[in-house]
């Protein structure tokens, strides 16, 4: 059952010598490499316990849980790899992940066993390191061993070709996180399955769905990545720390935007411009950005997912910046500024402004441990809600906007105010929903607060002058023992700071 690797269509272009004196040569007079070992990394400790909680929901079953492969862009090209979060949480393996390794916790007693699996490092007896533009050292540079890797993480390490003897033994039901790896997933499912079947018991197949033989279906509960998921509601010390570096980094990347002004607006498409300086940044002191950055200038800021920044950046318009840096430990921040161009609000434009940061300070004012999440929107449309009735916008009060019925406001915001944050921008997206949007807030649970106001240029429930106009503002907040945090508040935010921020010779 040895993993079959398809060609790449390097292949049929390969100049690599293939002659045994070739392979002599160059696998020979090698100087020999001091294997440092390294110091255990600090988060080591906390992936170890958040092992333990997961262990506890699952006794007897076995756990994989894979960080996923690397995935064709185009061609021979991959896109850049990213494990996925449940792995890096469970381990503590960011942006240095080996891809294709798994982690296997295995029952043992009343708990369970790590051991991670993962291709080391090859030896010069292999023709890999040259000859194998996917993973050779020449093409993509060295890897650990599993002695570093053990170190490390603090994890018991074996290589990965011995992963298909572990994982396709049915003498433990096997829990995979599907979503991370369905090819993997649905190896062991194959194999499990037939050995239930000889066995007549079909129950002991779990690839992660609820229901094994709905296993290939979209609506299929995948039990990990919904237990991974509800794992991270929560963030211990060690996140909430890397959640303020992300932010503090992230803050930099907006001053840098705000100080390449004057160059974002001589160029023709200035969105591409911001959206590069804020990576120049994400890249110098991160991994990469969280997300795809949102660049919106002028009527752009109205689609509130505007990633193409094609467009120009003017003078009197608006620019809406919605960007976050991932760390190396993949914990990313997720902040919206929306900033005037000129430097100056016009007085529409901070009219706008000004509701949406009244909605956004009346959401956060009431965030305390105790209260429903699903209440921080509430709070911010109470304001939309008024706003857009004391300006005339609304068919009716804002009373009757809010009724369930009516909501008639959410035509100018029809995203929500609030989600989960941490390794994922839209974090613990697969937390059940009692626990999500109809969860109580606790102290270490990390969520954006971001409502906004978007006036469609051919709007016409708005007066002229209001059309598009788009104004978000974003702030990533931590539930404190006896209220919350703002980690983002010393990134400007209200008009004058703003104002102030921008202003240039």
């Amino acid at each position: 059952m040895a993993e079959q690797k398809a060609p790449r269509a390097t292949t049929n272009r390969s100049t690599t010598p293939r002659s045994d004196s070739f392979k002599d040569y160059i696998s020979s007079q090698w100087a020999d490499r001091d294997e440092v070992m390294p110091a255990a990394r600090e988060e080591a400790s906390f992936a170890a316990a958040r092992r333990e909680r997961l262990s506890a929901l699952h006794r007897g079953r076995r756990l994989v849980v894979p960080a996923g492969r690397a995935k064709v862009r185009s061609n021979d090209c991959d896109y850049p790899f990213r494990a996925h979060s449940a792995f890096a949480h469970l381990t503590g393996w960011g942006s240095d992940t080996v891809p294709g390794s798994v982690l296997v916790l295995e029952p043992v007693g009343d708990g369970h066993e790590a051991t991670l699996y993962f291709r080391a490092s090859a030896g010069r007896d292999s023709d890999e390191f040259y000859a194998d533009p996917e993973i050779g050292e020449f093409w993509t540079g060295p890897r650990p061993s599993l002695a570093q890797v053990g170190a490390d993480l603090g994890l018991a390490t074996r290589g990965l070709a011995e992963l298909d003897g572990v994982v396709t033994s049915s003498d433990a039901s096997t829990l995979v996180l599907h979503e991370a790896d369905p090819e993997l997933a649905a190896r062991v499912e194959a194999v499990v399955a037939a050995a239930a079947d000889a066995e007549g018991l079909q129950e002991a197949v779990e690839t992660g769905q609820d229901d094994p033989a709905t296993a290939s279906s979209s609506v299929a509960v995948d039990v990990l990545a919904r237990d991974a998921s509800e794992l991270r509601l929560v963030k211990d010390a060690w996140e909430v720390a890397q959640m303020r570096r992300a932010v503090t980094v992230t803050g930099r990347g907006f001053s840098d935007v705000i100080a390449d002004f004057d160059d974002i607006v001589a160029h023709p498409r200035g969105e591409r411009l911001v959206e590069g300086t804020f990576n120049r940044r994400a890249r110098a002191d991160g991994n990469t950005v969280g997300y795809d950055t949102i660049a919106a200038a002028g009527d752009h800021a109205c689609v509130l997912h505007w990633t193409r920044n094609d467009g120009p950046v003017a003078d009197g318009d608006l620019i809406l910046i919605d960007a976050g840096i991932e760390l190396d430990s993949l914990y990313t921040a997720d902040i919206t500024r929306t900033l005037p161009v000129s430097g100056r609000f016009t007085d529409v434009q901070r009219l706008v402004y000004e509701a949406v940061l009244e909605a956004a300070d009346a959401a956060f004012a009431i965030v305390r441990p105790g209260i429903a999440f699903r209440e921080i929107h509430a709070a911010a449309m109470q304001v939309i809600a008024e706003r857009t009735a004391e300006w005339g916008f609304l068919p009716v009060s804002a009373a009757e906007s809010l009724e369930p019925d009516h909501q008639y406001h959410r035509r100018y915001m029809v995203h929500g105010t609030s989600h989960h944050l941490g390794m994922d921008v839209h974090d613990c997206a697969a937390a059940r929903r009692d626990l999500y949007l109809d969860g109580v807030l606790e102290p270490g649970m990390v969520f954006t607060i971001e409502p906004g106001l978007y006036f469609q240029p051919d709007d016409l429930t708005v007066p002229e002058e209001f059309r598009g106009i788009g104004v978000r503002i974003e702030d990533d907040i931590v539930v404190t023992a006896d209220g919350a945090e703002n980690l983002s508040v010393g990134i400007p935010r209200t008009v004058a700071e703003v104002e102030a921020w921008i202003a240039r010779p």
